[in-house]
């Protein structure tokens, strides 16, 4: 079953397909064109089954088992609580690139009014660029160049605000659910 799972990790269908099937979908021009396709990654599946094999015993299982649990009770009341370090980082890498992602709402957006943050950013700084070849030497030139440059950068604090908010509630986890399937020596 993993082969299969690695098979997709390392041949995709690629844009065209991936396109083509999102408009067949229709979903072009929603939200959900830029969620459903980066909904799962192989990466983060193989992350969650090395912390589930190797942090999880068998026997608090059977354990439960042998005490009546069926398995969805042994899922929410024995593993979901002990997989919160896997499940704070796998927050924390859907966050985060859900967040930085701009080429899917640059590829599945039409309307404006829809567009992701990052994309609004990618033309702030795209423009400022243009600004910065086309203009002159002289003064006011120059103020504009260094208004841009700070609007330029206090975008960037604030687009990455959210991020750098959420990441010290989730650090106590991060590093415990980051070193699985490291060598432990």
């Amino acid at each position: 079953m993993t082969a299969y799972i690695v098979f997709t990790m390392f041949f995709s269908g690629g844009l065209i397909p991936t396109y083509l099937l999102v408009k067949n979908l229709g979903m072009i021009n929603t939200m959900w064109a830029l969620i459903i396709p980066g909904a799962v990654s192989v990466w983060n599946i193989i992350i969650m089954r090395t912390f589930f094999q190797t942090s999880i015993p068998n026997e608090i299982q059977e354990s439960a088992s042998i005490d009546g649990c069926s398995n969805l009770q042994t899922l929410w009341k024995i593993v979901i609580p002990l997989s919160m370090p896997v499940i704070a980082v796998m927050i924390l890498f859907y966050g985060v690139g859900h967040w930085n992602a701009y080429f899917n709402g640059l590829i599945y957006l039409n309307d404006r009014d829809k567009y992701p943050l990052q994309l609004f950013l990618r033309e702030i700084l795209i423009k400022s660029e243009v600004d910065n070849m086309a203009g002159s030497m002289d003064l006011s030139v120059q103020n504009h160049l260094m208004e841009t440059e700070a609007i330029k950068y206090a975008i960037v604090i604030v687009a990455n605000l959210p991020v750098l908010m959420l990441y010290p509630f989730l650090q106590k986890y991060f590093t415990k659910g980051f070193m699985v399937g490291a060598i432990k020596g």
